[in-house]
């Protein structure tokens, strides 16, 4: 299927957006992990070790303003795909949690972030192959 120009340019837009928030978070992760880590314990310790969130702002914001672009058949489906995506993520997350009672080792949230990403992209992925 061939992209239109409103879709290349709505895709384009949010691929720049998603990178500047994504470099954003990068380097204040990267400075949060360096100057942060070894800071005494205090207000500022904590809202520097906090600041890679500005990052993860500018993603939220780089994403609905994507689903405000595109058109109703894709917003849907990237909502559809994202709530499957959710609800995956909830279920293998409290499975885990079960496991953890069980013995296996604690992960940390930062996992879960990891999981909500791939099942988005695994959802995303077989519905648009079962679409073809």
């Amino acid at each position: 299927m061939t992209r239109n120009a409103h879709e290349k340019r709505v895709g384009n837009l949010y691929l720049r957006e998603l990178g500047i928030a994504l470099l954003t978070y990068t380097v204040l992760l990267v400075a949060a992990i360096r100057l942060g880590r070894p800071m005494e314990e205090g207000l500022l310790r904590t809202a520097f070790l906090l600041s890679p969130m500005i990052g993860f702002g500018l993603m939220l914001w780089a994403i609905a303003r994507h689903l405000n672009r595109v058109d109703e058949y894709l917003r849907m489906f990237l909502l559809e795909s994202f709530a499957l995506a959710a609800g995956i993520t909830a279920g293998l997350t409290f499975t885990y949690g079960f496991l953890e009672t069980a013995g296996y080792p604690k992960l940390s949230m930062f996992s879960v972030w990891m999981v909500l990403c791939s099942a988005t992209m695994l959802v995303c992925l077989v519905r648009s192959l079962r679409n073809r």
